[in-house]
């Protein structure tokens, strides 16, 4: 393997565990959260206890913003030197719900002495962050800039993300709802059960949010095959104890080499709304 220095890293949608953060070493760009006259930085500014108090009584909703390419090129920089190095990975928000990547080549076009390779992760939060993960992983081992862009590929080759929305509203009215549109409409009883990749996708309606995560463990089984599950992670938008219950189950159904909690960031909450509930699983 190359001896060569790469620095990985991603966006604030990712919301990866803090501890995983650091012992990775990945510096992470924030979104923008644009409540009213304020902007505020995606987990520097705002975190998703103060988000969702916030978004009870909000008479404003939230909306949300990539960085600029001039905020990019900043963190670009800084990164570079920090690291000490002149190459540099970037794992992002899928390219289909953000204009993030967008501001991260135009960056990329301004920094012509530096290499940066940057990856579509075609999803967000733990899909996003198990991509990241294992990018970082391989580039702490030493690996070439090919090979990590790679070990960001083949992760996002085998992931499988299903969630479940309290309410379409909030993917309604930020524009994100994607082929769940056809579930607008339904009875209110209805729990949606959605997949990302690239875009959101409707996968099946369930009548109540019990047997639609029950749904979700069978459907991700089912899609695991007869692959073992390496990494799994449930995500929750303030709903801590719902996510601890089905921590527990999904622990035991997929049974999981490795198991992660995270929260949905702000930015990500501004578009499922509270109550989501979602697993992510890397297949091997």
């Amino acid at each position: 393997m190359s001896a060569q220095k790469v620095a990985v890293v991603t966006d604030s949608t990712t919301y990866l565990p803090p501890d995983v953060r650091e012992r990775l070493g990945i510096p992470v760009i924030p979104l923008n959260v644009l409540w009213g006259e304020e902007v505020l930085k995606d987990g520097v500014d705002i975190d998703p206890p103060t988000f969702y108090r916030r978004l009870q009584t909000a008479k404003v909703m939230p909306t949300t913003s990539q960085p600029s390419a001039g905020e990019f090129r900043e963190f670009f920089r800084q990164v570079a030197e920090e690291k000490k190095t002149d190459t540099l990975v970037g794992v992002f928000i899928s390219s289909e719900l953000s204009g993030t990547i967008a501001s991260a080549e135009a960056a990329k076009a301004l920094l012509p002495d530096l290499r940066i390779e940057i990856v579509d992760s075609r999803s967000t939060s733990m899909g996003q962050g198990f991509q990241a993960m294992a990018a970082a992983e391989a580039a702490q081992a030493g690996a070439s800039v090919d090979e990590v862009v790679t070990a960001a590929i083949q992760v996002r080759e085998s992931l499988h993300i299903l969630f479940m929305v309290d309410t379409l509203e909030f993917l309604h009215r930020g524009g994100r709802i994607g082929g769940a549109k056809r579930f607008l409409g339904t009875a209110l009883q209805i729990k949606p059960l959605l997949g990302l990749d690239g875009v959101i996708e409707a996968v099946e309606q369930v009548r109540t949010k019990k047997k639609a995560l029950s749904r979700m463990l069978e459907i991700l089984r089912e899609r695991a095959g007869s692959n073992f599950i390496f990494r799994m992670a449930v995500v929750h938008a303030n709903a801590p104890e719902e996510a601890q219950a089905l921590a527990s189950e999904a622990q035991a159904v997929l049974k999981p080499q490795e198991f992660y909690m995270a929260e949905v960031s702000p930015v990500i909450g501004t578009h499922t709304g509270p109550g989501t509930l979602g697993i992510c699983i890397v297949t091997r």
